[in-house]
């Protein structure tokens, strides 16, 4: 109980915090309430396994994005297609499209053996293969109804198979892939096709086995070039941010 309360507590703090922002980011009322509504309504229609502050995390680094910036929007791992209906609609509003990895077979065959969160809370049975299933049917028709299929683009398959083929650039990654070995594969091939200024969140920073991923500096030098960039949120928050550096 004195962990629900505690995450909560959390999540009530950084949910007021983004709101605020969205409202310089939107500042329409009457657009800024129609956006919330169709979250709300996506929420309520399709199994969406994170909170809308996870959501609104993305929202406003998308929404404070240079117009003129080159880029795609891409999401690793949709589930039932819950977030990807939200993201469509912000990628519809900047004129961007979004671009969707997922196996759509759920988790793959993985021998990671997850515990806890970094807050204590046990997460033993959440990565078992083929848990979060969506198939790309489902997904398609949740994003259709619900979303703008329109600013879509999907990639079927496990990430080791579809990312090295994928030569877009990118202005912005989303990801929700659970595992670490995903992770590593999801920054091995995208981090590199970002632009300058462009940025990754994952909504999986409460994993110690990811976390590892982010902090490993022989992996960023050694798979994908380059010294590890700053990182926020690192060892604190569900939720970090890697803001690609200029220079």
């Amino acid at each position: 109980m004195f962990l629900y309360l505690k995450e909560l507590w959390r999540e009530s703090l950084v949910l007021a915090r983004l709101q605020k922002e969205l409202a310089m980011l939107i500042p329409a009322e009457m657009e800024r309430r129609k956006l919330l509504a169709a979250f709300d309504t996506i929420s309520k229609n399709v199994n969406c396994p994170h909170n809308l502050s996870h959501i609104l995390t993305f929202v406003t680094t998308l929404l404070r994005l240079p117009p003129g910036m080159e880029g795609c929007i891409v999401e690793a791992g949709c589930f039932k297609g819950g977030s990807t209906a939200k993201f469509s609609l912000v990628a519809k509003r900047l004129r961007r499209s979004l671009v969707v990895f997922d196996s759509f077979e759920g988790l793959p065959e993985n021998s990671e053996k997850h515990d806890r969160t970094i807050w204590g809370k046990s997460i033993k049975d959440w990565f078992k293969p083929k848990q979060f299933y969506g198939s790309l049917s489902e997904v398609a028709a949740n994003v259709k109804k619900y979303g703008e299929i329109s600013v879509c683009q999907f990639e079927k398959g496990w990430f080791e198979d579809t990312l090295p083929r994928f030569t877009q650039k990118v202005c912005a990654v989303y990801l929700d892939v659970d595992l670490a070995s995903s992770t590593r594969t999801c920054l091995k091939y995208l981090y590199p096709k970002i632009v300058p200024g462009g940025v990754i969140v994952s909504q999986d920073g409460d994993f110690p086995l990811v976390i590892e991923v982010f902090d490993d500096n022989d992996f960023w030098l050694k798979e994908i070039g380059c010294a590890k960039p700053k990182i926020e949120g690192l060892r604190k928050s569900k939720m970090i941010t890697i803001v690609k550096p200029t220079e």
